[in-house]
């Protein structure tokens, strides 16, 4: 059995996450009990991740950001006494290469862990502001430099394969527990149908571009949105309800869900995306109408365990038909949960996971 010590460095504390929470960090135990050793740094405090994403606060996050490199400055003096160093993301989110490059000299073995389309620019507001500190050449030489690399998505993962110094790149796919995210749907229209979203604020856009679409939906048909995030959500238009994620009530929240819908702009960034959403409302039974781009096309089958659409008519189009009809939503959600069982679930996937940190 292996004695291997593993140092993880990602951007959030442990288990808020669900980019980190559902995809590495639930091996956790898993590694553990193949002998390995996990310390975990985060280079945001819990205290950070609650007003990171808030309105104002600007003291207060950048008090975060000067603590966040302070925690990276101490994981200089200890990682050399680790057999391997995961960076989930990122070191830092700012700045030059300098933090990257000591990472990887001190380090004896990496692994590089990224989502999302990183090596290419996102078009948000936001992001034009930020460009200028934020540096894509952070995590090219993490994955030139990395002994391993594991992406979010087939897409992501041929970049990888091109740029990695020795070709080593894994795509495994977020996962979850099926055991504990399981179905309550009886698929029935006696009361008002819940069309759900889950995300975080910095995946609010998505949503926000749907929000045409429900309103026109709203004249055809009576639901309400439900909407699971880490922020306030304001859409007087519809019947809306705004639920702050919890850790304690997450199961119960997307129980609650009759469809889950999985929008996404048709860009560069989203390529990079490993469909997690997906994965989460169909590990409930939920029928889920999503974009038709990036790592959707490879989860969904149209019309045979999802809804497939590119455009707003057919995001109406396929929204009214699964609210008006409880069989159709039936026979998806259940071809979706088998899915996700046979395909997406943790006795599967994470067995992918422990063969790349034995053999590094």
């Amino acid at each position: 059995m292996s004695s291997k010590k593993i140092y993880v460095i990602c951007p959030f504390p442990k288990g808020v996450a669900a980019g980190q929470r559902l995809k590495y960090e639930q091996y956790f135990d898993q590694w553990v009990e193949n002998g390995f050793q996990v310390k975990v740094s985060s280079y945001m405090s819990m205290f950070m991740w609650k007003v990171a994403y808030s309105k104002g606060n600007y003291f207060l996050k950048i008090l975060g950001i000067f603590i966040g490199h302070i925690r990276r400055i101490r994981d200089l003096f200890f990682i050399h006494n680790y057999d391997i160093v995961y960076v989930f993301m990122w070191v830092t989110p700012f700045g030059t290469t300098f933090f990257e490059r000591l990472i990887r000299i001190f380090s004896k073995k990496l692994i590089y862990d990224i989502e999302d389309n990183v090596l290419t620019t996102r078009s948000s507001e936001l992001n034009r502001i930020t460009k200028l500190l934020k540096n894509q050449k952070k995590n090219k030489f993490l994955i030139e430099s990395a002994d391993h690399v594991i992406t979010s998505s087939p897409v992501l993962n041929n970049h990888c394969v091109e740029i990695n110094k020795n070709k080593n790149a894994t795509y495994i796919s977020s996962s979850v527990n099926t055991s504990s995210f399981s179905p309550s749907n009886l698929y029935q229209n006696n009361t008002k149908i819940v069309i759900g979203w889950t995300g975080t604020f910095s995946s609010k856009k998505y949503l926000d571009s749907l929000r045409s679409v429900l309103i026109e939906l709203n004249k055809k048909c009576d639901f309400k949105l439900r909407v699971i995030g880490n922020f306030e959500y304001s859409f007087p238009e519809i019947d809306l309800e705004v639920i702050q994620w919890s850790i304690k009530n997450e199961v119960k929240d997307m129980q609650g869900i009759d469809i889950g819908i999985y929008p996404l702009v048709k860009d560069q960034w989203v390529l990079g995306k490993s469909g997690l959403k997906a994965i989460q409302y169909m590990s409930f039974g939920l029928p889920t109408v999503a974009t038709n781009i990036g790592t959707s096309l490879d989860i969904i089958q149209h019309l045979k365990n999802g809804w497939l659409v590119s455009n707003n008519s057919e995001w109406v189009e396929a929204l009214t038909e699964l609210i008006q009809n409880p069989l159709l939503r039936e026979r998806l959600g259940k071809q979706a949960r088998k899915t996700v069982v046979d395909n997406y679930s943790t006795s599967v996937i994470g067995e992918k996971y422990l063969s790349i940190i034995n053999k590094i």
